[in-house]
């Protein structure tokens, strides 16, 4: 699928990472519209080219057509992107997919796991494309260390095309060949969803360490425990263990838990200086994934039979009750074992 001046792609949300695919795919000069929910947001972007609230010192490149209008956003696509949080994915594309062309290919930045029936971004849109369109659609997932105030200034970064189509990953990464992205293909999509989803959670977590000021030990200590609790439940669904420890699986983890533009991070880190969970969601206007992602990939992981005590933990206190400072002391005090990557160790090879 090479891109040409008849390629038109269609971005689904206009949030921070909506914003940023536009600016970098249309710096290509290949045609891009913008849908988003909210009229009144979508039309100001129209206008002023701008959302302040959402990137700061971010201007839209004139080219891109901002459109709360179903039909016209989706309206010749030849490839639509979903930047939709992972939650609302379902009703979003319930009232868009009717727009579009039958088995129009669907790229997800989105990470997550949909609350109650444990499906990936990339499993719901199938779903949706099969019972509404009655025809599959070919499915790509985009992920990598993506802090957007980064990419909305141009800084190099480098994202991962996902996809069980080589074709589709490869139009992926030519889409974005700017100057500052460099983009790999690889052919292990739930690998990088799962890693996508998960690492939201070790984030929540890291912010706790940041807000109770435990020290740096600590923090990478987490990080190496919290992949390999990735890797395990990752592994358990069919996905390859070298994934985890590429672009889309420790790079996005080092960044999401480290860059203070990280909202999970930033959630956690609230919550270890004494926050409420519920206090600080009634002052953010940002989605912080990984608090519906830890109900989720909690559930998964007691589906699959594997073992994440820092997802548990991370659930404990979010949920529970358990504080967390607490929860380090619990974590700590677990029985002492080989150090174990991925889904069997190998000197452990009885199944969890």
């Amino acid at each position: 699928m090479p891109q040409s001046a008849e390629s038109h792609v269609a971005i689904i949300g206009t949030g921070q990472m909506g914003l940023v695919m536009a600016d970098a795919i249309a710096s290509r000069g290949i045609s891009v519209s913008m849908w988003g929910p909210r009229k009144e947001i979508v039309e100001r972007l129209d206008r002023d080219r701008a959302l302040p609230e959402r990137l700061a010192d971010f201007r839209l490149p004139d080219a891109v057509r901002a459109t709360a209008d179903p039909a016209r956003a989706l309206a010749g696509a030849t490839v639509a992107v979903n930047a939709i949080p992972t939650q609302f994915i379902r009703p979003v594309w319930t009232e868009l997919l009717p727009h579009g062309p039958c088995g129009l290919p669907l790229v997800s930045t989105a990470k997550g796991i949909e609350r109650g029936t444990l499906l990936r971004p990339t499993q719901v849109l199938d779903e949706l494309a099969r019972s509404i369109t009655g025809t599959a659609s070919e499915l790509a997932v985009l992920s990598g260390p993506t802090i957007a105030t980064e990419l909305a200034a141009r800084l190099p970064a480098a994202l991962i095309a996902a996809s069980d189509n080589a074709g589709l990953a490869r139009t992926v990464q030519d889409l974005l060949n700017v100057p500052w992205i460099r983009t790999y293909t690889l052919d292990d999509p739930v690998g990088v969803e799962i890693a996508g989803a998960t690492k939201n959670v070790i984030a929540l977590a890291a912010g706790m360490l940041d807000g109770l000021e435990v020290g740096d030990n600590a923090k990478s200590m987490l990080l190496s425990r919290g992949l390999a609790e990735i890797s395990r439940l990752g592994e358990s669904l069919g996905a390859r263990l070298e994934t985890f420890f590429g672009i889309a699986g420790v790079g996005d983890l080092a960044t999401t838990c480290f860059s203070p533009f990280g909202r999970n991070r930033t959630c956690g880190e609230a919550i270890g200086r004494g926050e409420s969970l519920e206090d600080y969601m009634d002052r953010t206007d940002s989605v912080v994934e990984g608090v519906a992602s830890t109900r989720a990939v909690s559930s998964l992981a007691e589906r699959e039979g594997v073992d994440m005590p820092i997802t548990r933990a991370v659930g404990a206190i979010l949920f529970g009750g358990m504080s967390p400072r607490d929860a380090i002391d619990r974590l700590m005090d677990r029985q002492l074992k080989s150090e174990e990557l991925g889904e069997h160790a190998p000197d452990d090879p009885t199944p969890r």
